[in-house]
């Protein structure tokens, strides 16, 4: 998928700009130095992402992640100003990251709502099947009580929107195939528990080579609320 700029901490733009102020470098120069600056931003929070997953964040500390990447304490300092930053570029990063990967498979123009349905299960499944690390720091920010507060004010309203789009889909299946008694309210919550539940047990238990239980078993639910649009033959 195409990477997008990191997430930047308010403080570390403040930085830049104060940079700015005084005699101005050539177009030319600025633009490496900000290359520059974006790659180091970049592989901070690839090794934080690196140590959250693989320990948790009890003993993620400023100088940790900077021993990681192979660069000073004080150069993450410059660009996070704080370990609190930090950790919001690193969710805001994922978030990001997860929104597009939804937009390719879901908000794709001239897709039927069973189309667009089918790719929000595959966004979460292949999210977790290309970086299991990426799913682990977001079972840990959403698991953590120091790290809750974060989770909730960035990746929390995404799950909502999330669900609450999935809920519309399955709403137009309804209509469409006349499927009057079907709660769809309960069937978007119970996709949503899926998806969360497997990411949860995923981290807990890194499953051995590729496993489709998830869409599987995604599958037979909607089966069973929509047996004329959802099918359970394996993809061919």
């Amino acid at each position: 998928m195409a990477q997008r700029k990191a997430a930047v901490a308010p403080e570390t733009r403040k930085v830049a700009k104060a940079e700015g102020k005084g005699s101005k470098p050539a177009p030319g120069l600025r633009d490496r130095r900000r290359e520059r600056g974006e790659a180091s931003i970049q592989r901070i929070i690839d090794a934080t992402i690196e140590l959250i997953a693989e320990e948790g964040l009890a003993t993620v500390t400023m100088q940790r992640i900077a021993e990681h990447v192979g660069s000073s304490n004080a150069l993450v300092v410059f660009h996070f100003r704080s370990k609190e930053n930090l950790f919001r570029a690193v969710l805001q990063y994922l978030s990001d990251q997860y929104d597009e990967l939804w937009a390719s498979l879901v908000r794709a123009p001239d897709l039927s709502p069973v189309q667009r349905l089918m790719g929000a299960l595959e966004c979460a499944q292949r999210f977790s099947r290309l970086h299991p690390k990426w799913v682990s720091v977001f079972v840990v920010f959403s698991s953590d009580r120091k790290s809750m507060q974060i989770y909730n004010e960035i990746g929390m309203p995404n799950d909502l929107a999330y669900t609450a789009e999935a809920r519309e889909f399955l709403v137009e299946i309804a209509d469409i195939g006349g499927y009057s008694d079907v709660d769809t309210d309960t069937l978007a919550e119970s996709l949503n528990y899926l998806v969360h539940g497997a990411w949860f047990w995923d981290h807990l238990n890194p499953p051995e080579g590729r496993s489709d239980v998830l869409r599987k078993t995604m599958l037979m639910l909607l089966h069973q609320a929509f047996p004329r649009h959802f099918d359970l033959a394996p993809r061919g």
